[in-house]
């Protein structure tokens, strides 16, 4: 039997109900019986988990045939106060908070019908908690064009950019009949429930991430199972990205990042505040499957493979592919397992049709596949009606897979970036579909990796057509062509002299880019191969990446390549056919041109240094730090945190700093934050009344929002600053 066995991840109203069924006394116990007994050995006893909790204390958790802990029956503990006693509570608080059950069925679909079929959203490829890692092909935008706070305060109007579809914040859709529909308020069970979850997300930034224990988490899931009947899947999913970013936050994960728990807690509150206001955008309300539906035949190409490994104990992989006319789709596999099953499943076969290909295979090869399913976010199914034909692949220079480096950078970014920065669900959403362009490296800055874009190249311009042009040129003598060509040297000079005064790159090479790993974990090898790149100042690689949104001018890559035409680029072996997946193919000395094959650029960096970064990052320069600190500081610290800095005066000094620098609303909403959070209220007699979590709430909301727009403005600066 395995001793170290993993436990099975929990549905969150079972882990709910089983910290209900304590009593107070058992209740101060549970934060440290949870980090006691998470340390224990865990034997597998078959598909079972048995974990000796104490002499007369063993508790059996039994999950189903989706590997998931379902049902309360399916955790026991022998201990005479079983149900409701400390160790079963403890151990199903410290098991994974498992997906909903909608979309916990297996990851190949078994029926050819357009009904739905329940297949997961993939988790984070970054180690981020409740992240999907699958590529979508392109979704109507759903901004939302008005933003509200909360339940209480009117709501703020803002101005969202408009993407490639319908949006979803308008107030009313014009049907084939000319008439206006309006999108129906949510009911009094989805007010309740958005109202109830309102009241245990606002309570749990009250406590902050020191107070946020298993008990505010299990209000938090319960609130979320409420939401989940009464038909709100957004916040239902948001609510249990929260939890997972306070656990993460709580055991000190190294893939925790607060800012990611920002973002949840922002968006919850947003979501279900609209909703508690009966604000009618059918967006707040979510879907909760995605089904598939027939799309008859598809040929795809295959561009990358990209591991998969998630803090619920999910892994495998994702091929992702394009169709002749630019559309994304892609296969995944991932299951119950991990990192073991990341690594096994680079090579595992593709589960469509009678199609004999590894993911390997296919990420380099193609597929011409008749009666295909397909679901809203471009999954591939496999059903018993799809069958699948290997072809062969494209060069990263040819068809579809060739346009996608021609574009220019900062227009394919600029599309990723248009969805409102308040909505972390929609915005993720866009930015999963790829870009491409060539970079020359310039070299590593502490945790990453600076690269200068490279513009594609303009294509030839045709000739001038008519029988004058062909005697103008027959006519054009030697001097006349010196005397044009130094016309064009002199207005050459003076564009780069007026260049180089504004500090733009003369050469061709466009803004500076940051490349940051999409996951650190120890066994892929993306850590080890950007290093490997960095090595090599002034190599050519051409990149297929995500843009980061939450980051000035970053790039994370998941394939390289050469670049046809140079000298100075990758060689990579046959067997790879021109491409390399970051996270999966380890790059070797021997892929890399020599050192003095490769020129390194004017501004290589001979020795990273802390000011590496400065010309990319904006965000860093700019005062809006002050504010990022604050809202910052109410989730990791609670509300006491926010007090005593206001009773400091530096709300106040942040405040004028921000106003001298053209920031006053961002100044404003601060002040706001520090005045709510520091507000003491007595009743009749003179006593202190219990802070109100409602407007503390609503304060820092304003603030986190304003933020997260400012921040995303600036963002999109950076990418449209070329040369």
């Amino acid at each position: 039997m395995n001793t170290s066995a993993t436990l099975p991840p929990a549905a969150p109203h079972v882990v709910a109900a089983a910290v209900d069924g304590l009593t107070s006394r058992l209740l101060k116990k549970l934060d440290a019986a949870v980090h006691q007994y998470a340390a224990l050995d865990r034997v597998a006893d078959g598909t079972d988990v048995v974990v000796t909790c104490g002499e007369d204390a063993v508790v059996t958790l039994s999950p189903g045939p989706s590997g998931v802990i379902a049902e309360e029956g399916q955790a026991r503990c022998s201990c005479l106060l079983a149900p409701r006693c400390l160790h079963r509570a403890a151990l199903l608080t410290a098991c994974p908070l498992a997906d909903p059950a909608d979309s916990l069925s297996l990851d190949v679909e078994t029926d050819t019908s357009p009904s739905p079929s329940g297949q997961p959203d993939t988790p984070s490829t970054d180690g981020r908690p409740a992240q999907p890692a699958t590529e979508s092909a392109r979704r109507p935008d759903t901004d939302q064009a008005g933003a509200e706070p909360g339940p209480g305060p009117e709501a703020s109007q803002a101005s969202g950019d408009s993407g490639s579809g319908s949006r979803s914040g308008q107030a009313g859709a014009e049907s084939g009949s000319g008439e206006v529909v309006v999108p129906a308020a949510p009911g009094a069970a989805q007010v309740a429930a958005a109202a109830g979850l309102w009241r245990a997300a606002a309570a749990v930034l009250s406590a902050g991430v020191p107070g946020a224990g298993a008990v505010p988490q299990a209000e938090l899931l319960r609130a979320a199972h409420t939401a989940r009947l009464a038909g709100l899947p957004r916040a239902e999913a948001a609510t249990l990205r929260v939890v997972r970013g306070l656990r993460a936050a709580r055991a000190r994960y190294d893939s925790h990042r607060l800012a990611d728990l920002v973002s949840a807690l922002r968006e919850l509150l947003l979501t279900v505040g609209r909703l508690a206001a009966s604000d009618p955008d059918p967006a707040l309300v979510g879907t909760v499957r995605r089904g598939y539906r027939p799309n008859g035949g598809l040929k795809v190409y295959g561009v990358f493979r990209e591991p998969v490994i998630s803090s619920t104990g999910y892994g495998g992989v994702v091929t992702h592919l394009v169709t002749d006319d630019g559309r994304w789709f892609s296969v995944a596999d991932v299951k119950p397992g991990g990192p073991a099953r990341a690594r096994g499943a680079a090579t595992a076969t593709v589960a469509i049709g009678a199609a004999m290909m590894s993911h390997a295979q296919l990420a380099r090869g193609g597929l011409l596949i008749a009666g295909a399913t397909v679901s809203p976010d471009g999954r591939l199914g496999a059903g018993k009606g799809v069958r699948a034909t290997p072809v062969a692949g494209l060069a990263w220079t040819d068809g579809p897979l060739g346009a996608l480096f021609t574009r220019p950078l900062s227009e394919a970014v600029g599309a990723r970036l248009s969805a409102g920065a308040w909505s972390e669900e929609e915005s993720a959403e866009q930015v999963r579909e790829p870009v491409g362009c060539d970079l020359v490296i310039v070299g590593a800055a502490g945790d990453h990796v600076l690269a200068r874009h490279l513009p594609p190249t303009a294509p030839p311009q045709p000739a001038e057509a008519g029988g004058a042009a062909e005697a103008g040129g027959a006519a054009e003598t030697a001097e006349s062509r010196g005397a044009v060509e130094a016309g064009r040297a002199a207005e050459a000079a003076q564009v780069g002299e007026a260049e180089e005064a504004a500090g733009v790159v003369v050469g061709g090479e466009g803004p500076v880019v940051r490349l940051v790993p999409a996951n650190r974990h120890p066994d892929l090898a993306y850590v080890e191969n950007l290093r490997r790149l960095a090595s090599r100042p002034g190599l050519r690689v051409r990149v297929v990446a995500r843009v980061e949104p939450g980051r000035a001018a970053t790039l994370v890559p998941l394939a390289v390549g050469p670049v046809a035409g140079e000298e100075a680029t990758l060689r990579l072996p046959p067997e790879w056919q021109g491409r390399a997946d970051l996270g999966y193919d380890r790059l070797q000395g021997s892929h890399l041109p020599s050192a003095d094959a490769c020129p390194p650029p004017a501004d290589a960096i001979p020795s990273p240094g802390p000011d590496a970064y400065a010309e990319v990052d904006p965000l860093d320069g700019a005062p809006l730090w002050r504010v990022r600190r604050l809202v910052e500081l109410a989730v990791s610290g609670g509300r006491r945190a926010v007090a005593e800095s206001a009773r400091g005066g530096d709300a106040r000094g942040q405040a004028a700093s921000l106003r001298r620098a053209g920031f006053r609303t961002a100044a404003d909403l601060a002040v706001a934050l520090a005045d709510e959070a520091d507000r003491r209220e007595r009743d009749v007699f003179g006593r202190l009344a219990e802070a109100d979590p409602d407007g503390y709430a609503r304060a820092w909301l304003a603030a986190a929002t304003h933020l997260a727009a400012t921040e995303r403005a600036l963002v999109r600066t950076s990418w449209q600053a070329t040369p």
